[in-house]
């Protein structure tokens, strides 16, 4: 198993019963996983950089795969939402793959939208 899926798992393991509790959890981990690599630029490797984004592009894959069956209960707007910020979280993931020198500054929408999607997780839960 890969790491991102093995950290998923153990996310599930001990995650609270209600789904959105749980979302907002791993979301929290992706920020911080990813809030570390740009505190410790200097320190950190391309393999933990990629661990990272891989993790939280897997999150997201799996949120908007969600979103885009019909049986969803959420309403088609919020829906729609889900699936352009994922869409966005795959650019700019692919941007930072891309760049040969990235700049930890790229990482900052990445922490902003995860904690952000969290908080308003959290709040409903």
């Amino acid at each position: 198993m890969s790491k991102p899926h093995d950290a998923y798992a153990s996310a599930s393991r001990m995650a609270p019963k209600d789904p959105r509790e749980f979302e907002a959890t791993i979301l929290t981990r992706a920020a911080g996983q990813l809030q570390r690599i740009r505190d410790n630029w200097e320190a950190e490797t391309a393999s933990a950089l990629y661990d990272a984004l891989t993790y939280n592009r897997r999150i997201w894959t799996v949120f908007a795969a969600s979103a885009a069956e019909k049986e969803h209960p959420l309403p088609r707007e919020i829906k729609q939402n889900i699936a352009n910020l994922a869409i966005f979280i795959f650019k700019r993931t692919n941007e930072i793959e891309a760049t040969r020198e990235p700049e930890p500054k790229l990482l900052d929408t990445l922490i902003m939208i995860n904690r952000e999607i969290a908080a308003g997780l959290y709040t409903r839960a």
